[in-house]
């Protein structure tokens, strides 16, 4: 198909304009104008650029791409090498930060609970990117780490008693403990984020609400590679997820 078109495309399902962003949502390096085989990843790193490089990619689709506010805007060093590697190529480079956070469907977040079990009831924080609901059936927070561990392929860092039941939860994949407070006051008994910061756990153990960081890479590999498999289906493209590991 024509990158213009899938575009266009991109652009009406995730409504980027909705969106006050840290950085430009849509085609941020325009390549070639035909598109037959599109590479999915996570973060636009120079490992998946050569990743889709090797496969002969016309499009590289990533949630964490360039251009982030407040970044030094010169082209030296590894930003060069990307952006050459790139041009050198005729590889177009789409990146969708939080309008992939937020899809109701195809998004981080939506694919979290589809795949672990967890019931949406609402929204909340900036922009309601942040969920919450309900498990499908309730866990003690020993049984939520280990679902989550073995969902995710690594063990979250757990705060909170071992054995608290956990009915109601709160999520938003990636850097989000900033919402916990605000999860807090909605009375779940744990939240689930990717990342965690030294007064996190204290606001965990003085308010006896869980906190989870389940790893920021871990928690937001699927809305990338669900959007992906979606264009596959529509368009017949060839779309491919490669997960470049993290341990973050």
């Amino acid at each position: 198909m024509k990158r213009d078109e899938l575009l266009n495309y991109l652009e009406g399902l995730l409504e980027p304009g909705k969106f006050r962003d840290y950085c430009p949502n849509g085609l941020q390096v325009e390549g070639r104008a035909e598109v037959r085989r599109l590479v999915a990843g996570v973060t636009a790193s120079q490992a998946l650029l050569d990743a889709a490089i090797a496969c002969d990619a016309d499009a590289i689709l990533v949630h964490h791409g360039y251009f982030w506010k407040g970044e030094d805007g010169r082209v030296t060093g590894i930003r060069r090498r990307r952006l050459g590697a790139l041009l050198a190529h005729d590889i177009n480079l789409f990146a969708y930060h939080l309008p992939l956070d937020a899809h109701p469907e195809l998004g981080n977040n939506a694919q979290l609970a589809q795949r672990l079990g967890w019931q949406p009831e609402g929204r909340f924080g900036e922009q309601d990117i942040a969920w919450h609901g309900r498990l499908e059936m309730p866990l003690d927070l020993a049984g939520l780490g280990a679902r989550l561990a073995g969902e995710l392929g690594r063990e979250p860092l757990v705060v909170g008693d071992a054995s608290r039941p956990v009915r109601r939860i709160a999520w938003c994949s990636g850097g989000a403990q900033g919402y916990f407070e605000q999860a807090i006051a909605l009375g779940v008994d744990a939240y689930v984020s990717g990342e965690i910061s030294e007064q996190t756990v204290h606001l965990a153990r003085e308010s006896g609400v869980a906190y989870l960081a389940a790893g920021h890479h871990a928690t937001e590999r699927y809305g990338a590679a669900a959007l992906a498999g979606h264009l596959a289906a529509r368009f017949g493209l060839d779309c491919r997820f490669i997960d470049v590991d993290n341990p973050v």
